[in-house]
């Protein structure tokens, strides 16, 4: 008996922690479950981490509905933003192929309030237009970012109102696919380069004027056109703010945008059915340049000795390899810039200095 007592002492104070344990474990799970459906439970907080609605409450209410008439019917849709405002005025920033040949252009805002007009200005090759509303009607005005310090990767939305008003108000988020990017665009039958932002974030007609906005809230750009092409997807493409407000101040006053002068009229080199009208054959060793086939008399490029048939190969050392990339470089230079142009005629390269002047000169 004195050996099997310690064991059945033994057993008998495993039972009771065992059974301690499970009486314990089910009370504080019961007191747990009473917790969490008790009244305390609506004071628990989703938070979301991602969410961009700071930043879209920040521009939202500057954005606006553009509609433009011919007489009593509307001729198209876009989008605009409230960038500016004074004592008398808010100023709006839209495309100008938005509100090209229109009659009369109203914008609403984003409390359904519809308001009349005034087209300032516009530059046609920056597809920028500047309207003005009553200072009254403005509800708020978008804070201008820079593009400059946008990186690739960067989250961004728009916006607009694709599809006309029955969508106003469209919020679309992606990123910076790519910067400084080059897209070719046809003005009155001549082609440009345009250099853009290109962003993943959905865009459709009706989102042309819009703002494209970084996560602060900040516009970086004007949504400008998208490459729409059955096989292709997701690609949009926005004029850098810093481009557009560089013209702002000329466009409120009516007046237009002066560009350098140069006085040819050019073509590229694979163009050699247009050549032959001129009677200029190029060697078959010059495979890219800008060909003059005409220049203008007294203008800055016959001061400086060109002539036609000279095929223009550099402007200040960078490359110029159509017509088109020409003119995108004369554009970044300003009037009275003096360049180094290198040409091809006669079978060697040559170098002249031209002035650039105004159109009018």
């Amino acid at each position: 008996m004195k050996k099997v007592f310690p064991h059945i002492l033994t057993s008998l104070i495993t039972i009771v922690v065992v059974f301690s344990g499970i009486f314990l474990y089910d009370i504080f799970n019961k007191k747990s479950c009473c917790v969490m459906s008790n009244s305390d439970y609506s004071n628990v907080n989703i938070t979301e981490a991602d969410t961009i609605k700071t930043s879209v409450k920040k521009v939202y209410d500057s954005v606006v509905l553009i509609e433009t008439y011919n007489g009593q019917t509307i001729s198209g849709t876009g989008t605009g933003f409230v960038y500016k405002k004074d004592d008398k005025n808010g100023y709006i920033l839209t495309n100008y192929h938005v509100v090209e040949n229109s009659k009369s252009i109203k914008v609403t805002f984003t409390d359904g309030k519809t308001y009349d007009t005034t087209l300032l200005g516009y530059d046609e090759y920056y597809d920028v237009a500047v309207l003005s509303v009553d200072a009254n009607s403005v509800i708020s005005v978008a804070t201008i970012g820079s593009s400059e310090k946008a990186e690739v990767g960067d989250t961004v939305f728009t916006v607009g109102s694709p599809l006309g008003s029955s969508y106003m108000g469209t919020v679309t988020k992606g990123i910076i696919s790519g910067k400084d990017r080059q897209v070719s665009v046809t003005i009155n039958n001549s082609s440009y380069i345009m250099e853009v932002l290109q962003t993943d974030a959905a865009v459709n007609p009706g989102n042309s004027g819009g703002p494209l906005v970084n996560i602060n809230g900040e516009v970086i750009g004007i949504t400008s056109m998208k490459l729409v092409e059955n096989q292709i997807e997701g690609m949009g493409f926005t004029i850098p703010i810093e481009l557009v407000m560089s013209c702002t101040d000329t466009l409120e006053k009516g007046e237009k945008i002066e560009r350098p002068y140069l006085g040819v009229e050019t073509s590229s080199i694979d163009n050699r059915f247009y050549l032959r009208r001129y009677n200029i054959n190029i060697p078959d060793e010059v495979t890219f340049g800008a060909v003059i086939v005409n220049v203008v008399s007294n203008s800055p490029a016959s001061n400086a000795g060109l002539k036609s048939g000279d095929v223009i190969v550099t402007i200040d050392d960078v490359e110029i390899t159509d017509s088109t990339y020409l003119k995108y470089n004369l554009y970044k230079h300003k009037i009275g810039d003096k360049v180094k142009v290198k040409y091809y005629r006669d079978g060697k390269i040559n170098e002249t200095v031209v002035t650039l002047s105004k159109l009018d000169s």
